[in-house]
């Protein structure tokens, strides 16, 4: 199994001057950190207009940045909006294969429709629509990285004449697709399209097992891939701090874990928010116990355990623990078939040295065992899916040249 580090650049109110500063250096730090430790992947996202709970809306400068300060971790995005509302098809092709020619090939092409209405309605794109705005857009994404010259598109939601979008990626034919995921249909849908799964719903090993088995029985039936080569992998994202003594985990960990789900829950589930004014930590601290997120002692909760419930979440506790606690809830995950579980370290008020910390102990005392079987699984993998990769040997294939003339000199 595989581990990631994920960021949402949370920034709880109340806010003073210079804090997203400190927030994107001290997360270069950390993933600077992760990656002289051996983790795999680096994980960020996009989003827009979610105060406190992300401000992360140019991912591609910061993964950028963290490219040149790493030589192994993989540089992932957790996801891209793929709708054409959010970003035109071009301009993200042209930044992925720039992303991935910066940092030498290291590029994880995480997709993904968005969710929530202030990210919706802030640009105009209609809820209905937006799955279907994805498969156009990623489908076309993926054309324009390997046609040379991509031949052009008239579609529902966007249309493109014949240009050829460069540059290219580094890696051929294209970085690996994935969608993000938080219902089991949408796993599904990953499944059937060929790419990844990445799982942003918290779910503990027993449950990650029934969406494993269901994703892989699904890619091995898969007939239509999206892209240009295939990506069996299933990702879980939880809550992260390891530390020797597990009420320090929990003291140091949980509320920012905590703030996470419900911050997304304000955002995704049930909040009203006024842009500007809306404090989300001062609604969090008010409303905590009454939607689930109760302090918790060391004997509060299981690890791992959650429970979605109408309004949100309740017994979440994640990946927050010691070193010995941490590895037996992750054998139930490598158990359960998943291949990378994402931790979410930096989150509410969590502390920059807590999570470097927690990484380093976590590298030191529970990640050597994983990493020397992910070898084994990586075989057995390819051994079960070797049959897909043949039969859908060729299936997408470059389209054929163009002879359409642009004028390169226009009058004025």
């Amino acid at each position: 199994m595989k581990f990631g580090i994920f960021y949402e650049h949370q920034l709880p109110r109340p806010w003073e001057g210079g804090q997203e500063h400190k927030i994107l250096h001290d997360a270069l730090e950390q993933i600077e950190l992760a990656d002289k430790l051996g983790y795999d992947t680096v994980w960020e996202v996009e989003h827009h207009f979610l105060e406190e709970y992300s401000h992360s809306s140019a991912p591609e400068v910061f993964l950028a940045a963290a490219s040149q300060r790493t030589s192994n971790i993989r540089i992932a995005h957790g996801i891209v909006a793929a709708l054409p509302g959010y970003n035109p098809p071009a301009r993200v092709a042209e930044r992925i294969a720039t992303l991935d020619l910066v940092s030498n090939g290291r590029v994880e092409f995480g997709t993904g429709e968005t969710s929530s209405d202030m990210e919706l309605h802030g640009f105009g794109i209609d809820r209905a629509s937006k799955r279907a705005m994805w498969e156009e857009a990623v489908g076309e994404i993926c054309r324009m990285m390997v046609e040379e010259p991509y031949l052009g598109h008239e579609g529902e939601f966007f249309n493109m004449p014949p240009r050829n979008v460069v540059p290219k990626p580094y890696q051929k034919p294209h970085p690996p697709v994935w969608v993000a995921c938080s219902k089991r249909d949408t796993i599904l849908m990953a499944a059937d399209r060929g790419i990844g799964a990445l799982s942003f719903a918290f779910i503990d090993p027993d449950e990650a097992k029934q969406w494993t088995d269901d994703y892989y029985a699904r890619f091995e039936a898969c007939s239509d891939p999206i892209g240009f080569d295939l990506n069996p992998n299933l990702a879980v994202v939880s809550g992260f701090m390891c530390h020797e003594d597990e009420q320090t985990a929990l003291d140091r960990g949980l509320d920012g874990f905590h703030f996470f789900a419900y911050s997304l829950s304000h955002y995704y589930m049930f909040g009203n928010h006024t842009p500007g004014k809306t404090n989300v930590w001062e609604e969090f601290e008010q409303n905590r116990e009454a939607m689930g997120f109760a302090k918790l002692s060391a004997q509060g909760a299981e690890l791992g355990a959650t429970e979605q419930t109408e309004g949100g979440f309740s017994a979440l506790r994640g990946c927050i623990g010691t070193p010995d606690q941490l590895r037996t809830l992750l054998r139930g995950y490598e158990d359960a078939g998943v291949d990378q579980i994402i931790f979410i370290g930096q989150a509410g008020k969590n502390q920059h040295e807590h999570i470097c910390e927690s990484l380093e102990l976590f590298a030191r005392e529970v990640m050597p065992e994983f990493k020397e079987r992910e070898a084994e699984h990586q075989k057995k993998k390819a051994e079960r899916l070797a049959p897909v990769y043949e039969r859908l040997r060729g299936y997408n294939q470059p389209r054929g040249e163009t002879d359409i003339v642009v004028s390169a000199n226009p009058v004025f």
